[in-house]
């Protein structure tokens, strides 16, 4: 699908996006490569600043790609058939489901569980299982996508419901990544304590 707009086709945006995504897919492997190697906790002199400091890179590149999205939605055509109160109300709605998922999740797990602290040896003392992670795993990936699935209909954008799917994917792969990984050190963890005891 290539819908021509004021800035190009929709498909040129979505590498754009994609361009800014990947940094973004980038970052669990280097967490991954820090758990390994622990270079960036020495480089800081401290996982925590490492783990901060990487941090503030993906919510750096969290706000390209969210301002990329949205210039790539506005720049083209509206979709009829979503431009209407109904439609605007639905994504209205879902960008606020997406906004209680994420803050949510970012108050449950702090800082640096929110941006990889368990790859930096940063663990709470057990896997967050409050609301809104009760609900439903990776309340974050989710929320943030519902965010953009708002944002998109909100603006009856094609180009944005195209690019939410592009989030979306990236998210999975995230996913893919991650929760093994989480599941297996929270189980040490849980297995180490239980041979303390």
């Amino acid at each position: 699908m290539e819908i021509d707009g004021p800035r190009g086709p929709v498909l040129f945006q979505c590498a754009e996006l994609q361009s800014a995504s990947h940094g973004l897919q980038d970052a669990p492997c280097v967490a991954r490569w820090e758990q390994k190697t622990r270079k960036l906790s020495r480089a800081f002199r401290s996982p925590y600043l490492a783990c901060y400091s990487l941090g503030c890179a993906i919510l750096l590149l969290n706000f390209l790609r969210s301002h990329c999205f949205t210039q790539a939605m506005l720049s083209q055509p509206k979709m009829e058939s979503l431009d209407n109160p109904v439609a605007y109300c639905v994504g209205l709605a879902l960008l606020g489901v997406g906004t209680v998922f994420v803050l949510s999740s970012f108050f449950a797990l702090g800082f640096t569980g929110t941006f990889l602290g368990d790859y930096f040896g940063i663990l709470k003392e057990a896997r967050v299982t409050t609301f809104p992670f009760n609900l439903l795993d990776n309340p974050m990936y989710w929320g943030s996508t519902a965010n953009y699935l708002g944002w998109a209909i909100m603006h009856a954008s094609p180009a944005g419901l195209l690019l939410t799917v592009v989030v979306a994917l990236i998210y999975v792969v995230a996913v893919l990544y991650e929760e093994p990984f989480t599941a297996e050190i929270y189980r040490q963890k849980a297995s180490q304590s239980h041979k303390r005891s």
